[in-house]
């Protein structure tokens, strides 16, 4: 999978007319530095390191706007806070690690005749969906396995 580079995202904004600031600049290389997805809290503590000025109303300002253009996808978490995760543009979604955050995209998932099911029952037109799976990454769900094994073989000990 391509990832996205902060120049190729600066030029398609300029090229849609918006003005590239130093704190929307400090935002895009804020979302960048992360593989997972980030909130907008945090996307502003990492963007402040980029450039001091940047506010809290810039960083949902941007995010909006990236959202908008497809550079960044919300992700929703179990606690209702969402966050925002780097986009490749095209049909694709996203695993969530619950252990680590890691937002891992991935495309293809054919729901038509799903869709076409709920469709005839209710007779709503779907016209897009977003899919997130949440679960462990291969990383975490290795130290969830080590850390059971630690706790059982010490109360075999006991």
């Amino acid at each position: 999978m391509l990832m996205l580079r902060e120049d190729e995202i600066l030029d398609q904004l300029s090229l849609a007319g918006y003005r590239i600031t130093q704190p929307r600049r400090a935002v895009v290389r804020a979302l960048l530095e992360d593989g997972g997805y980030a909130s907008p809290a945090q996307v502003h503590a990492r963007a402040r390191s980029h450039c001091d000025s940047v506010g809290i109303v810039t960083v949902y300002r941007t995010l909006d706007l990236l959202a908008r253009m497809g550079f960044v996808r919300r992700i929703h978490a179990e606690d209702g806070c969402r966050g925002y995760a780097t986009a490749n543009h095209g049909h694709r979604h996203h695993l969530v690690c619950r252990g680590c955050g890691a937002a891992i995209e991935f495309e293809g998932c054919d729901l038509s005749p799903f869709l076409d099911r709920i469709g005839q029952k209710t007779g709503f037109t779907v016209e897009e969906h977003l899919l997130e799976l949440v679960g462990l990454c291969s990383a975490c769900t290795r130290l969830v396995s080590a850390d059971s094994t630690r706790r059982r073989k010490s109360r075999e000990r006991d």
